[in-house]
């Protein structure tokens, strides 16, 4: 992933930074980070806030799972709505 990339995901997701340093999606949406390096794929998930330290990326998940890529080795990026607050009809 370039810098330019990882900028335009930041910017679609709103991310802000906090005092210390890691920068997160507006309003409770996460990241989910696509990784592949040597025929071995990766989906890191559920990401609610990221540092870029050099070449690596530090996603810090919303279960308090640290994983450190190589930003090269992202080759893609989502983000996921907003959660929503209201319950869904049946079962609890």
């Amino acid at each position: 992933m370039t810098e330019e990339h990882l900028t335009a995901l930041l910017t679609a997701g709103e991310a802000k930074k906090d005092d210390k340093g890691w920068l997160g999606a507006a309003d409770g949406r996460l990241f989910t980070f696509y990784v592949a390096s040597g025929g071995a794929a990766l989906t890191v998930g559920r990401v609610e806030a990221i540092r870029v330290d050099g070449k690596l990326l530090h996603a810090r998940t919303n279960r308090g799972e640290l994983y450190l890529v190589s930003l090269a080795d992202v080759y893609a990026g989502a983000i996921e709505g907003a959660t929503s607050t209201s319950r869904k009809a049946g079962f609890a």
